[in-house]
């Protein structure tokens, strides 16, 4: 043994592990956070961003800004939404190639769940979450449809005879659903009949709108729907109560992708994809108050519960732009690849 202590090959070997020991202990924490390992607990309070170009799910603190993990989901995912206890989000996958489902994450654990395979419902886009069950939209169906995460059933489906079923916006009692069918140039309104409870017939109501009329929301008083058309940049606004179309304004929103309105009802912001410019209008006057240019894409709309900020995934451009609605400027901006799709996580 004394004279292997000796040998200089020993030595060699000896001191070579002895280095790669430390190499390895010092270079640690860079591989901890090359692999998510050091991503911080998602707060009470969180702001989901996707990323086309990454395939992950971003959580963002919404007071710094700052990305906290980076999760990964299906290819081509465009749309996500949180549960009411903002435990779980989903992601919808567009059907890029096969697939065609449900993205499901662990947001307190910050781990992608199995996903849900919504075939024969084919192409899910758009996302809502009301009365305990996650909504969605089947565009290569013609169709919007329902899951059961209690149950883990798809428990409802309905076609809507329309062509391109793209975004979907559910009352809280899941009794009316509204949708719009893109290439039809139409928004549909599905309400559950009470007068036949033994089997739930659905009704629905079909309003043309504006051509390419894709993003759209519902006033927070529920009296008004609105919904811009991408090919003229027209905002067709319908009567809930008659549900008929009352106004068309000629907005010029060329390229218009997502709308939104803020809590209070007062303003509606409609992207563009196109221009990238987020128009700002008076939800009274229907007159715009401004155009706010925030790149070369502008795509998914979330604003503050307080209507402080507006938040917009550019998609060209690869960041979310943060939009002050007191100034309405651009203060700042989140590094997110392909940015889309985004929603609110809240844990009560």
């Amino acid at each position: 043994m004394k004279k292997a202590a000796h040998n200089p090959i020993f030595k060699t070997v000896k001191f070579s592990l002895i280095k790669l020991f430390m190499v390895s202990f010092l270079c640690l924490p860079l591989v901890f956070a090359a692999t998510g390992c050091a991503a911080q607990s998602t707060p009470a309070r969180s702001l989901l961003a996707l990323s086309k170009s990454d395939h992950i799910l971003a959580i963002i603190d919404p007071v710094n800004l700052k990305v906290l993990a980076r999760i990964p989901v299906g290819s081509d995912p465009h749309e996500v939404i949180a549960s009411a206890d903002g435990k779980t989000a989903y992601v919808s996958i567009y059907g890029g190639g096969s697939l065609h489902e449900l993205s499901v994450i662990d947001l307190m654990t910050q781990k992608p769940l199995p996903s849900l395979d919504t075939r024969p419902l084919m192409g899910p886009h758009g996302l809502a979450f009301a009365n305990g069950k996650v909504w969605f939209s089947a565009e290569g169906s013609k169709a919007v449809g329902s899951y059961d995460p209690v149950s883990a059933k798809f428990d409802w489906a309905m076609g809507t005879g329309q062509d391109r079923t793209h975004m979907i916006y559910v009352n809280r009692d899941g009794k009316k659903v509204y949708t719009t069918n893109v290439n039809a140039a139409t928004v549909s309104i599905l309400e559950d009949n009470a007068t036949a409870p033994a089997y739930h017939e659905w009704v629905q109501t079909v309003i043309p709108v504006a051509k390419g009329s894709e993003g759209f929301d519902v006033s927070p008083d529920g009296r008004e729907l609105w919904t811009a058309g991408a090919a003229d940049g027209a905002i067709s606004i319908i009567d809930l109560t008659t549900k008929k179309l009352t106004r068309t304004i000629d907005a010029k929103a060329v390229g218009a992708n997502r709308l939104q309105f803020t809590p209070d009802g007062k303003r509606v912001l409609v992207s563009s994809l196109r221009t990238g410019d987020v128009f700002v209008y008076d939800a009274a006057s229907h007159k715009e108050l401004k155009r706010i240019n925030t790149g070369h894409g502008a795509a998914g709309i979330l604003i503050d519960d307080d209507g402080s900020r507006a938040f917009i995934g550019c998609t060209g451009d690869n960041y979310v732009a943060v939009i002050d609605l007191k100034t309405l400027t651009v203060t700042g901006h989140i590094d997110i690849r392909g940015a889309d799709g985004l929603a609110w996580a809240v844990r009560p």
